[in-house]
């Protein structure tokens, strides 16, 4: 004898009803536990009686499952909502900004002298326009510097050499000053240290008369 197949529908009969939902419930609970045993799921399941009460079962927490589904179907209304006005315009503008680095970038090594088979005989000849234009540029460039740093130099000599006279000046001065105390501690009339000191513009002059002042001497 094979058993029939029971027709998916409401139980009319209350009493018939109960029962079958007393044992249908018992399965269900159970194979739930067999599945997140088994298969290491996390699950959690709610059922309410047509007299409202509450049954359920949970391989963690029933409130924790919960809230996972809840993040869950948030995470995927966000990744399937098309994106902002406002996001747009910057992925427009990245993109934009991307694709003028390579251009400079490609520019700038065709100006180096690389990847210049692509182009044609007009963009090589406005390149070569380019390339002198910018030599003729390094060149000035460089020209003005020389000029510059000449004219430096030259300002500097000149300040150095005024700088040596002045010592110079200072040292004739000095030289002037210490051969008069020395001409006074000798006792030598103040004729002969006028006579010395005025010697000082003249060095031949200056040495034969302090010479024959030091010996006693009488100059021709």
């Amino acid at each position: 004898m094979t058993r029939q197949k029971i027709q998916i529908k409401k139980i009319e009969n209350t009493t018939a009803r109960q029962v079958t939902f007393s044992k249908r419930r018992k399965g269900l609970l159970k194979k739930a536990q067999e599945l997140s045993t088994l298969c290491d799921a996390e699950l959690a399941l709610i059922v309410f009686s047509t007299t409202g009460k509450l049954f359920e079962y949970s391989s963690t927490s029933v409130k924790q499952v919960i809230e996972r589904h809840d993040l869950h179907l948030q995470n995927h209304d966000r990744l399937e909502s098309p994106p902002s006005l406002e996001l747009q315009l910057e992925t427009g503008k990245v993109a934009s900004l991307r694709k003028e680095i390579a251009q400079r970038t490609r520019e700038l090594r065709q100006i180096r002298g690389e990847e210049l088979q692509e182009l044609s005989l007009e963009e090589l000849k406005q390149l070569e326009k380019l390339v002198e234009g910018s030599l003729n540029h390094v060149v000035k460039t460089k020209d003005e510097k020389f000029v510059n740093e000449i004219g430096a130099l030259k300002r500097k000599g000149a300040q150095l050499m005024e700088e040596n006279q002045k010592l110079n000046q200072q040292v004739r001065i000095s030289n002037s000053s210490t051969e008069r105390q020395l001409l006074e501690q000798a006792g030598q009339p103040s004729e002969s240290i006028t006579n010395t000191s005025s010697s000082a513009d003249h060095p031949q002059d200056y040495d034969c008369s302090a010479i024959s002042l030091k010996l006693g001497l009488h100059l021709p």
